[in-house]
């Protein structure tokens, strides 16, 4: 049995995802895995120092890290919504690359997605769940807002920019590519690669179709929203793509990177998925 470090947020979707192998309903003779559980950015950071065999990043942070390869299953994807910016100000988009942004790390999607949007602005790092206050002490003027905050952000701030929608408008109705789960072909053979994204593929099913033993278990991540919120918000980015992203979620991967190489806001060699069928790695640069 071979031993993998699997990095995953403390966010109710993931822990929804996970729930069959963090359970032991869903298990492998093949792998002994150790949990790790940290904020999206700082897995982000971790698979560039390629920390972890296996861990979910932002679609985003692809671009800045080597020998990863995509997996079909527990990807999060947007069906025409997605992070939103919000503001207690009344700021028209066009002016908004002009004030002072809470972004929610530099490498989340949802940072790319409002750098393409808007063009370069001046963009502050916080911890996602403190956005919102930091607006409302005026330390910033908007915020963008991703995870559960999304459908739970209070009457005080008005929606700015709802990225989501503004995605699905330019690319003719592609889901929006949120987060992804990549496993190293550094540590794993194309072999295992291939068992464990079955492995997660099966715990998501599971999850699914054990909803509220699933959702009880993600309450523990819900940051003491209702279980009503948290159940809308896992429905949300816990979809048919999530299952198997197929090669609409891998086409919409592909377009995010490639307007953003085509801007020149980052550049990447190649993107590696594993195949649809899978029985080897996919390469598209």
């Amino acid at each position: 049995m071979k031993q993998v470090t699997l990095g995953h947020t403390p966010d109710a979707d993931d822990a929804f995802m996970f729930y069959g192998i963090a359970s032991g309903k869903i298990s492998s003779p093949f792998f002994e895995i150790k949990h790790v559980v940290e904020d999206i950015e700082k897995l982000n950071k971790r698979a560039i120092n390629h920390d972890l065999d296996i861990t979910a990043i932002s679609a985003h942070a692809y671009a800045f890290i080597k020998d990863y390869v995509i997996l079909n299953s527990g990807g999060s994807f947007g069906i025409n919504y997605g992070p939103i910016v919000i503001s207690k100000k009344n700021i028209g988009i066009s002016q908004l690359n002009k004030h002072r942004i809470g972004i929610p790390g530099k490498m989340t999607s949802a940072n790319l997605l409002l750098n393409l949007a808007i063009g370069k602005f001046n963009g502050i790092e916080f911890i996602f769940s403190e956005i919102p206050k930091h607006i409302l002490s005026g330390l910033v003027d908007a915020g963008l807002i991703i995870h559960e905050a999304q459908i739970s952000f209070g009457g005080e701030f008005q929606k700015i920019l709802d990225l989501g929608r503004w995605w699905h408008d330019l690319t003719n109705g592609m889901p929006v590519p949120l987060g992804i789960n990549v496993i190293s072909k550094r540590s794993l053979t194309i072999e295992e690669i291939i068992e464990f994204d079955e492995l997660f593929r099966n715990s998501i099913k599971y999850g699914l179709e054990h909803m509220d033993d699933a959702l009880e278990y993600s309450m523990q991540f819900g940051r003491g929203n209702s279980k009503s919120l948290i159940e809308k918000f896992v429905k949300m980015y816990v979809n048919d793509l999530t299952i198997d992203m197929g090669q609409e979620g891998k086409n919409s991967i592909i377009t995010l990177l490639q307007k953003a190489k085509g801007s020149n806001i980052l550049s990447y060699d190649e993107l590696l998925f594993v195949d649809s069928n899978g029985q080897k790695i996919q390469r598209y640069r």
